[in-house]
């Protein structure tokens, strides 16, 4: 058997990023208890990972290491996507840890793990390289959840996710053994030519990919797989919330393009169907759950869940009845939510951490009461992302639910948008509630809010990003369709 040296090219940016991971070990040898070059090694490996992404990335879609790895625009951009999303959350954690101790190089080894998991995950051409990314991820974030060692309930909450994941894992797992004793193979194009051919054992492929489906809903954090979500959330120290809530449902997103309209487009009857079941219980749950929320953090987290749901809308209506016409435009739109929650997932986690203090945990929704009193202007950035995440015009999260319901009714499942506004409509009270609290209460905390001026420009932005995405959203929206019309 010959050798075939692989294009290491593609992959140049995990290369990097790995190669960052090692120097920051051997800086961790020899610095002593000199503290923070590991915040700044880790800007570095991720700044260093944008310039290499994006200067690699030809729109071209080719394939290496034996079709385990695929390099297209669609991973590019979602890469991109990624670092950015793990820098502002660097950025705005770094006070919260240092004052609590845990601004540790740990911290930062396991941030730069967990983002190459994520670019394993979003690059994959093979089930094997989706497991591989998603447990490099999966145990990372395990591990950061329960870096506070003195906080019980940030162990308890490690401990529920490490269990419900492994569990989760396991799910996947056997999903893909059944998809490879149906086609022969695990590589995600030749499953789908198989798939095309009709030589496959079409009852074990699906139930295989009900076990796929299940381990992919865990990921995301939706219904029936949800458990872990509120308590996670609420569990883990807030600055690894953020992380949780944020890079990695892209990271999800890209895997669920990968195995199901990448590998198994011809089982779309079958899988969109199991979505849609998800994703109606997702936004119905977790819209009426955040109501009886007294903490934010729980009541967000309730929140991501109908947003994930949303998300499944979209691609739950990307063929209908055998025609794929609507696919494009029901997979852009679905990536569009996801990049939007995204952005308000960073900016809402980030009003949370700049609340808190040493010894003090804002993560009560009374801790908003007069908020306005005390900031003005991030009262007001905390009331755009809250109008936003509720759908309200003409803020990011109203277009992103548009172009989901768009591509829902296109699709003919007019009863199917029609739950989903209702629901969304009982949610908007939970946001509307945090605007009140701002707004119309007496503030029980009058301590000043202090952050550094790197956190409060970037949080500034970011709260603007959300109504400016809103007031010109078609330029992401064409990314998104223009990278997977390229990939796909």
């Amino acid at each position: 058997m010959n050798f075939v040296m692989p294009d290491f090219y593609p992959a140049a940016a995990e290369i990097f990023v790995a190669g960052m991971s090692l120097l920051l070990l051997v800086i961790e040898l020899f610095a002593g208890k000199k503290k923070g070059f590991g915040f700044v090694v880790t800007l570095i490996a991720l700044a260093g990972a944008a310039v290499i992404t994006y200067t690699t990335a030809d729109g071209q879609v080719s394939v290496t290491f034996s079709n385990l790895y695929i390099s297209d625009l669609f991973g590019s951009f979602l890469k991109l996507l990624v670092y950015v999303a793990v820098a502002v959350m660097l950025v705005y954690s770094r006070d919260y840890l240092r004052v609590r101790g845990l601004d540790k190089t740990e911290y930062y080894l396991l941030v730069i793990y967990a983002t190459l998991g994520m670019m394993v995950m979003i690059s994959a051409n093979h089930f094997l390289t989706i497991y591989l990314g998603l447990e490099l991820l999966s145990l990372s974030l395990y591990t950061l959840v329960a870096l506070d060692r003195d906080s019980s309930r940030a162990t308890e909450a490690a401990m529920k996710y490490f269990v419900l994941g492994a569990l989760a894992s396991g799910l996947l797992l056997y999903g893909m053994s059944m998809v490879y004793g149906a086609t022969g193979s695990l590589e995600i194009s030749a499953v789908a030519q198989a798939l095309a051919h009709g030589v496959v054992n079409k009852t074990v492929l699906v139930f295989g990919l009900v076990f796929l489906v299940s381990g992919l809903a865990f990921k995301l954090g939706v219904v029936p797989f949800h458990m872990w979500v509120p308590d996670v959330y609420h569990g883990a120290p807030t600055a690894m919330t953020l992380f949780v809530a944020s890079a990695p449902k892209l990271a999800a997103f890209a895997m669920a393009i990968r195995l199901l309209v990448n590998g198994l487009f011809e089982l779309a009857g079958d899988w969109q169907q199991m979505l849609m079941i998800m994703a109606v219980l997702s936004i119905a749950l977790g819209n009426l759950a955040a109501i009886a929320q007294t903490n934010i953090k729980r009541m967000l987290a309730y929140s991501g869940i109908s947003h994930m749901g949303f998300m499944l809308l979209g691609l739950t209506t990307g063929v209908v009845a055998g025609d794929r016409q609507f696919a494009l435009n029901a997979y852009s739109s679905a990536m569009f939510y996801a990049v939007s929650y995204v952005v308000m997932s960073l900016a809402s986690f980030g009003m949370v951490l700049l609340l808190s203090r040493a010894g003090f945990e804002a993560e009560k929704l009374e801790d908003f009461k007069g908020l306005n009193q005390r900031s003005p202007w991030f009262a007001a950035l905390m009331m755009m992302v809250m109008l936003s995440m509720a759908g309200v015009p003409f803020f990011v999260g109203f277009f992103a639910k548009f172009s989901v319901l768009q591509a829902v009714v296109a699709a003919g499942y007019v009863w199917l948008a029609v739950l989903a506004v209702f629901f969304s409509l009982i949610g908007a009270f939970y946001y509307l509630r945090v605007v009140k609290l701002m707004y119309f209460d007496k503030p029980t905390d009058h301590a000043p809010i202090t952050a550094s001026l790197d956190m409060r420009v970037l949080l500034s932005a970011n709260g603007l990003a959300v109504a400016a995405l809103g007031l010109a959203p078609q330029a992401l929206m064409s990314l998104c369709a223009f990278t997977l019309l390229r990939s796909l």
